[in-house]
């Protein structure tokens, strides 16, 4: 954990299912260290685990195996539950959960009864940029406002842990940008640890601590962000992270081959069970009237445009530049730029 504090929060071989009936596990085997000061963000696609993980954290559920530990003391395990309000952590719901008949003021005081608590509300108006709204009510707020607001309630107990599922989701991508960017300085000033959901890579692997990537309920991945880029655990993460191109790989007259052509010894397979990661800026289209692979979409990303190809039932993605336009159905070539720019993966993809 690099140099931040020992560890803050432990959960330790973490099940857990909706419902005594049910026999598909919403979490499974989640390990997760956090340390004081870190921003972790958890992604993953809808339905994976990662609010039910959170809730588990936060004290809303009680886990059906494994346990959690906060500061050294143990609060959940399939024997007890520490009840959510007697943990000191803090929540920012994806819609905001306030008070529509409360002002600004009267929002971010909710719940709290001494002077010096009050006192800190006021700072953090201030620091989130909206005291000069305190006598607004929440419809008369922009939604980034909104946020703000739900941002300073939930940090207004001085918590040590806050979670926030999904909290920028319904903003605009500006205001989400924005306030995205904010929120470590925001932290790092009240000294509080965070976790946060989110389904969208870029925002996850922006700016944070490190990335917890999820899937039908398992933490397939818990890394650096930059680690995470260069060193995927699996096929699932390079494509669903990454958009990295995943191709499988045979061996063929005493030499391995993959879509694109043969590999060279040196990137190491040892059994077919493996596949590689190939990024799409690392490939270039060819004209080749009698090529073997035909452009089926294409989407302009404003530095370039981002071509899917496929070629004998294989799919694969290339981001060319601007200057050069492939049409639907064009057939054509694909070059391999560089051949350093691989990774090799298990032939997994973490659903089991």
């Amino acid at each position: 954990m690099g140099a931040f504090q020992a560890s803050m929060l432990s959960v330790q071989n973490l099940w857990y299912r909706y419902g005594s009936t049910s026999t598909a596990w919403t979490v499974s085997e989640i390990n997760l260290e956090l340390a004081s000061g870190e921003l972790v963000r958890l992604l993953g696609p809808s339905g994976c685990g990662k609010t039910t993980l959170l809730r588990l954290i936060a004290g809303f559920e009680q886990p059906s195996c494994g346990s959690i530990t906060l500061f050294d003391h143990s609060v959940a395990s399939e024997r007890h539950c520490v009840p959510a309000e007697q943990r000191g952590i803090g929540m920012v719901f994806q819609d905001g959960a306030l008070f529509p008949h409360l002002t600004v003021w009267e929002n971010a005081c909710f719940g709290l009864k001494h002077y010096e608590a009050r006192q800190r509300v006021q700072w953090l108006l201030d620091i989130l940029g909206i005291a000069k709204f305190r006598h607004r009510y929440p419809h008369e707020l922009s939604g980034g406002q909104r946020q703000r607001l739900a941002l300073s309630r939930s940090l207004a107990p001085a918590p040590k842990l806050l979670l926030l599922d999904e909290p920028f989701s319904n903003l605009d991508v500006e205001v989400r940008l924005h306030l995205s960017q904010e929120l470590p300085a925001v932290l790092h000033e009240c000294g509080v640890t965070a976790v946060m959901v989110t389904h969208d890579p870029e925002e996850a692997l922006a700016i944070c601590s490190r990335v917890g990537v999820m899937r039908n309920g398992r933490l397939l991945q818990l890394d650096a962000p930059h680690r995470l880029v260069d060193h995927p655990a699996n096929s699932f993460v390079a494509r669903f992270v990454l958009k990295a191109n995943v191709v499988p790989v045979q061996w063929h007259q005493k030499q391995w081959h993959k879509c694109l052509g043969p590999l060279e010894p040196s990137h190491g397979l040892a059994s077919e069970e493996q596949e590689l990661m190939v990024p799409a800026d690392g490939l270039k289209l060819q004209q080749n009237e009698h090529g073997r692979w035909r452009v089926q979409s294409r989407e302009f990303l404003g530095h370039g445009w981002r071509y899917k190809v496929t070629a004998d039932g294989v799919t694969i993605s290339v981001i060319e530049s601007v200057d050069r336009s492939w049409g639907l159905g064009d057939v054509c070539d694909v070059i391999w730029l560089d051949r350093q720019r691989v990774v090799l993966l298990t032939k997994t993809d973490g659903s089991k």
